[in-house]
């Protein structure tokens, strides 16, 4: 997770995982998370691996640097179905979709942009100054 009042760009590689970026309009921040589950089971050290942990701590790192939630947005990418695995039995890439669709309409954030599901990972690169982010689809090996 990383969040920025400065410039900056950042690149993530998703498969099943989501990646939530949030990114104020009005102050020109942004911010982003990677989450490979929905959520922490209550074991070990609370980790924003977890979705539910995730979001939450994304907001409130963006909510820290002035950031009001009125003026946040989010674009949302990830949660594709890339293993020939049992992986795909447990669905954890509609279930990372899902939970974030829920979290962040709990939270009042609307979602501009989003590139979700299918069988391909993605390759993003956020500017934390601009909102913008390009994505690139990654071919399967083999």
């Amino acid at each position: 997770m990383k969040v920025s009042k400065h410039p900056m760009e950042i690149t993530t590689l998703l498969g099943s995982c989501v990646a939530v970026c949030l990114w104020d309009k009005e102050l020109h921040y942004g911010g982003i998370n990677h989450y490979l589950m929905p959520f922490w089971n209550g074991n070990g050290l609370a980790s924003p691996k977890y979705g539910n942990i995730a979001i939450e701590r994304l907001i409130n790192n963006m909510m820290l640097m002035g950031c009001q939630q009125k003026n946040i947005i989010a674009k949302v990418f990830g949660g594709a179905s890339v293993l020939n695995s049992s992986e795909n039995s447990f669905a954890i890439g509609a279930r990372n979709i899902k939970f974030q669709e829920d979290e962040l309409k709990n939270y009042g954030i609307k979602t501009i942009a989003s590139s979700l599901g299918g069988v391909l990972g993605r390759k993003i690169l956020f500017n934390t100054e601009t909102g913008l982010i390009k994505m690139k689809y990654i071919k399967q090996q083999g």
